[in-house]
């Protein structure tokens, strides 16, 4: 599966650990990450990461860009609700998406534990069913 990684600055520990406790799990799946989050993600888990842009610069864009076109599977977007984004327009047009496209979404790691526990049962392997349906 295509798994989209993003995390605002105050959020981006958050996630890398939360990588690294799953590492194995996410070494079995097709990673993507904006700029910044990608590489820390890289250079703390050895995991290869399909990195775009930082988020301000596109890189939020730029996943949307796939979940638009169906190709995303998963997203896990550690967001920072106290901490105004310049780019907040950005961020709702991809939590959007992802509502649009029946894409599952974790903004915290609350949910992620969740989707992860799903993804490793294989509760969403629906998706390979809708993205070929839908592509």
């Amino acid at each position: 599966m295509n798994i989209a990684l993003i995390a605002h600055d105050k959020k981006k520990d958050d996630l890398v650990k939360f990588v690294l406790a799953y590492r194995d799990t996410f070494a079995k799946h097709t990673l993507y990450a904006t700029g910044t989050t990608g590489l820390r993600i890289q250079e703390s888990t050895g995991l290869k990461v399909h990195r775009f842009q930082s988020g301000p610069l596109g890189g939020d864009q730029e996943i949307g860009a796939m979940i638009a076109k169906n190709q995303m599977d998963l997203v896990f977007f550690f967001r920072d609700p106290l901490t105004a984004q310049p780019h907040e327009p950005d961020v709702s047009a991809l939590i959007r998406l992802c509502d649009v496209y029946s894409v599952p979404l974790a903004t915290n790691m609350g949910t992620g534990e969740v989707l992860i526990r799903g993804l490793e049962k294989g509760d969403i392997d629906w998706r390979n069913l809708y993205r070929n349906k839908h592509c």
